[in-house]
């Protein structure tokens, strides 16, 4: 082999090698290197994440500063996009992660790495506190009741409804889907809409806020449920995902958690430190 050939062969390799270890780098250490990560939240979940004073606050976002403590000197982009687009968009590779309360259903159990439960998402309903014909939730049969479309919350509305058929009622007249909760709640309390059904611990800050306006009914229409965020369910996400459900577990064990519960919430929410099987077949 002359001088020439054994430079270019050698050459060669290194820059194989090179590019190998550029592809191996997984995107926990991508974030590090690029001392920033974009974090998608729907910012319309009073009060887990929503917008005051043109900026994004709530439970998430202060349980978010605390997981985001355990990398410091990474930037937090986080961005807020429509709830269609979120789970679409993480699967693209748009954002780096999901910090926006994601109920935990078989499908996204089976297609995203969810992370370690962050609150209650046992789904009630939420009717005008003045609407004396609503006492319980069968009362919902033949009325118009709202909730967000593609959510958990829909589904769970709409397993309920069938039951009430089943158990020989009317049914619901309409189950109306909104693009967001605030839309759906403004329906209800100009009374467009009997009930709107979401998860107990939002709807808890909902009521704190308008108690005049707004009641919770009991009992909760669905078993228990719990909320989750969200990574892509692939080898270069899984030390980010790993990361995030470690800093929740410490957030959890520390007390951080509970004291952001009673801060945002008015009472503490105990949530298990692993994913827990999903109850919902979608």
């Amino acid at each position: 082999m002359n001088r020439n050939s054994l430079l270019t062969t050698t050459l060669g390799a290194v820059l194989c090698v090179a590019s190998l270890n550029t592809v191996a780098k997984d995107l926990l250490t991508q974030i590090k290197e690029r001392k920033e990560i974009v974090i998608a939240t729907e910012a319309a979940y009073k009060p887990y994440e929503y917008i005051e004073n043109g900026k994004i606050v709530g439970y998430d976002k202060d349980l978010l500063d605390f997981v985001m403590e355990g990398l410091p000197g990474v930037k937090v982009t986080q961005v807020d996009v429509p709830w269609a687009s979120v789970l679409p968009g993480l699967a693209v590779k748009k954002f780096d992660f999901v910090v926006t309360v994601v109920g935990i259903t078989r499908e996204r159990y089976d297609n995203f790495a969810l992370t370690y439960p962050i609150g209650d998402g046992t789904v009630a309903l939420l009717k005008r506190a003045s609407d004396d014909k609503l006492s319980t939730p069968e009362d919902i049969s033949g009325r118009i009741v709202g909730a967000q479309v593609g959510s958990s919350q829909l589904r769970a509305l709409q397993k309920y409804n069938t039951k009430l058929i089943s158990d020989g009622k009317p049914g619901v007249e309409e189950i109306k889907e909104y693009a967001a909760f605030d839309e759906a709640y403004a329906d209800l309390a100009a009374g467009r809409t009997a009930a709107v059904a979401q998860s107990i611990s939002s709807l808890a800050g909902v009521v704190k806020e308008r108690p005049d306006i707004f009641a919770i009914m009991t009992p909760t229409i669905g078993p228990k449920a719990y909320f989750s965020w969200v990574g892509r369910k692939d080898a270069d996400s899984k030390p980010l995902v790993d990361f995030f459900n470690e800093r929740i577990a410490l957030a959890n064990s520390s007390g951080k958690m509970k004291a952001l519960q009673m801060k945002w919430f008015g009472f503490e929410m105990p949530v298990p430190t692993s994913v827990p099987e999903p109850l919902e077949i979608d």
